[in-house]
């Protein structure tokens, strides 16, 4: 099982992060899937918009939504989630190198949004690569029972790690 992780924890900057690692990974030629996060801050709000792109050259899907100037609640909206992991979920059939998912959420730590697509890949022997933040590390760490590896928040220890992954795949086949 290949499953490694970023955590960071200044604003935005694990979806910066991923999306520079995915970037750099797809111009090597590696065959991925899975999403990456770009926000957008509103003139109007401290809040942001998200959207997340679909690896390697799909849809770009708005997952947050307004509900005002006054809410204070979750901004995602689940419908739009789930429509990006669906195509994601597809894309596992070209038997992608690497799947990337940008955050190990509220709702993968419920049992939802990413978390069986990501059991999934690695059923399938795809390596995952995950953005998680403090607040659902421990739900993280129970669905993964300890088994994934913290990868230094850098770029480059990003691509070291897939390089040594892949070939250790190799290698094993």
């Amino acid at each position: 099982m290949y499953l490694g992780y970023v955590t960071t924890t200044d604003r935005g900057a694990t979806d910066l992060l991923l999306a520079a690692a995915a970037e750099q990974l797809l111009k090597s030629g590696a065959r991925l899937a899975g999403v990456v996060q770009t926000n957008t801050e509103c003139v109007d709000s401290t809040k942001c918009d998200m959207d997340v792109r679909v690896l390697p050259e799909g849809d770009t899907i708005r997952i947050s939504q307004s509900l005002g100037t006054q809410s204070r609640g979750c901004r995602l909206d689940p419908a739009a989630l789930e429509q990006a992991v669906g195509y994601v979920t597809a894309s596992l059939a070209d038997k992608p190198q690497l799947l990337i998912v940008n955050k190990f959420g509220k709702h993968e730590a419920d049992g939802r949004g990413f978390r069986p697509l990501i059991a999934e890949a690695l059923a399938q022997d795809i390596p995952v690569l995950v953005g998680v933040n403090g607040l659902n590390m421990e739900k993280f760490q129970e669905f993964t029972d300890g088994g994934a590896e913290e990868i230094t928040p850098k770029r480059d220890a990003i691509l070291e790690w897939f390089d040594r992954i892949t070939a250790q795949r190799a290698a094993a086949a």
